[in-house]
């Protein structure tokens, strides 16, 4: 048995595509195995209506960090983000609106329309967020500390730890609230206003199956502001050309450096030889070898789906069943024939470039989560709506539009036996009937729609449960403990084994950082010093 490769990985998604970068760079020889037709995973655009496409789901730009973004020279292959004026707009229940970014200033200004106390506040808040903020951007590009590897792991820890000890007494208060308490008991400890307070929970529950209430969920709201835009951070902005612009260039990028990108080469079984991972077996037969395996898919989907549990420590396989996945989430794209007209702001103006929040207070993001416990989905839904084709005139025919409707709290199973292949359209007109509450006249202004349930998220993207972030960012599913104690730093169970997904630190969304970990922590097993550790 000879290796062909020396990295095969599984998954062409965007970490997969920038682990491959980074280990072709270093003379490696790499191919990626893609199911699908198309690569990017779930950072793709489509066409899902004659003349309309659209980012079909990851949909929105930000926490790609700035490090992959020059090492891959993405700029110079054509990458272009254009900034959001504001980053979201909250219509209110009341008839009235809050507008969120654009400046302090501005936000200030929108702030006093609910109270003095919140917006004189908002610049401290603003710091301590940024303070918490800047110590993890700085652990998101580390290998965690990686529990059972002896001496190297207290030493590790106290590298990473320096960052925290920076930090004043009151500065790391802020860290314990932000990784324990609930979005609304930390919320409360800052504002008054409950819409101010909707407008900063709202990024506690994305791609979060959880109520504001529930305690750890402050940590969500602060993984959201990680990211930066062309160079200011916090901001959101939309790549020209949709999310699927982003990995064509890193595709592109990849192919450059030598890398082999196989498209419809589904993986059915990771071949081991003792204990040790070897190589792949395809759905359609073909075996092909490596040095190191690679997985870019969820730790659910990698060790329960494409391993015979016989070749897998038991004990470790029981730990991956009890990972919690399900994000809770349920994804739509439109066509529309004209631009929403919102009651409260029914001008065209800045707003609908923003990312329109249509979750008004924290209570009503509870209920949605209640609802969506009891019965499966909720009866009002939180809903995200972004307009890309206002800014990017390639998605939709003149005059016309493509909007995206990123939606929470959608059980990733439904009770009673149901199955959302059943429900997949009530749901869809649910969501539809919360926009046309706002917006009066959204519905008619519909010419297509895409539906992408839970159910559809995994099997059209390999994302378990539909989970967006591939596991729970719960604090037991954090930096070393992502997916598990003994596997945080990108290393399997088996020699020759390695995750580069978003189910490993730190965590969702479109960030790269998975993928550049990994390929280091790869380079290091076979460097000689980890040969000599037995790790290569």
């Amino acid at each position: 048995m000879t290796d062909k490769y020396d990295a095969i990985i599984i998954g062409g998604g965007h970490n997969g595509l920038v682990c491959a970068f980074y280990l072709a760079r270093a003379g490696y020889k790499v191919r990626i195995l893609e199911r699908r037709a198309i690569v990017g995973g779930a950072a793709v655009t489509e066409e899902f209506h004659p003349g309309f496409r659209n980012s079909t789901a990851s949909y929105t730009v930000s926490l790609l960090n700035p490090k992959v973004i020059a090492d891959m020279k993405l700029v110079d292959h054509g990458y272009r983000v254009i900034e959001r004026p504001v980053s979201n707009f909250l219509p209110q229940e009341d008839g009235r609106y809050l507008k969120l970014g654009g400046g302090l200033e501005k936000t200030q200004a929108e702030f006093r329309k609910f109270s003095d106390h919140d917006a004189d506040v908002l610049p401290a808040y603003y710091a301590a967020l940024e303070t918490v903020a800047d110590v993890l951007r700085d652990l998101s590009l580390q290998a965690p500390p990686n529990v059972g590897d002896g001496y190297k792991t207290f030493i590790d820890a106290a590298r990473q730890g320096r960052g925290m000890l920076k930090l004043t007494l009151e500065q790391q208060r802020d860290v314990l609230d932000l990784f324990t308490k609930s979005a609304r008991t930390f919320l409360d400890g800052w504002f008054e206003s409950e819409a101010v307070k909707a407008a900063f929970g709202f990024d506690a529950v994305v791609g979060n199956y959880a109520s504001p209430d529930t305690p750890g969920s402050a940590y969500v709201l602060l993984h959201h502001v990680f990211g930066e835009v062309n160079g200011k951070k916090g901001a959101w902005g939309h790549a020209v050309g949709g999310m699927g612009a982003i990995t064509q260039i890193m595709a592109k990028v990849c192919k450059e450096m030598g890398v082999e990108i196989s498209l419809e080469a589904p993986v059915a079984r990771v071949i081991v030889d003792g204990e040790r991972a070897v190589g792949v077996r395809l759905e359609g037969g073909e075996e092909i070898f490596a040095a190191s395996i690679v997985g870019n898919v969820g730790p659910r989907l990698l060790y329960e789906r494409l391993f015979d549990p016989a070749d897998l420590p038991a004990n470790f396989l029981r730990r991956i069943g009890t990972f919690k996945t399900g994000s809770g989430t349920f994804r739509m794209n439109v066509a529309l024939s004209m631009l929403p007209s919102f009651t409260c702001l029914p001008e065209e103006g800045e707003h609908l470039q923003s990312g329109i929040i249509l979750a008004p207070t924290l209570d009503y993001m509870d209920r949605a989560f209640l609802d969506a416990k009891k019965f499966g989905m909720s009866k009002e839904p939180i809903v995200e709506m972004l307009i890309p084709s206002i800014i990017d005139d390639s998605l939709a025919p003149p005059g016309q539009h493509v909007a995206s409707l990123f939606c929470q709290q959608f059980a990733p199973v439904l009770p009673d036996g149901r199955s959302w292949d059943d429900e997949r359209e009530t749901a869809a007109d649910l969501i539809i009937d919360t926009v046309e509450k706002h917006a009066p006249g959204f519905r008619a202004s519909i010419v297509g729609r895409q539906i992408h349930s839970p159910l559809d998220l995994e099997r059209k993207f390999g994302l378990i449960g539909g989970d967006i972030m591939h596991g729970n960012m719960s604090l037991d599913q954090l930096w070393s403990a992502r997916p598990m104690l003994g596997h945080g730093a990108y290393r399997g169970p088996l020699k020759g084994l390695y995750m580069c997904g978003a189910g490993t630190h730190p965590g969702g969304g479109v960030t790269g950082a998975p993928g550049h970990n990994a390929a280091r922590e790869i380079i290091a097993d076979h460097s000689l010093f980890g040969r000599l550790r037995g790790r290569g």
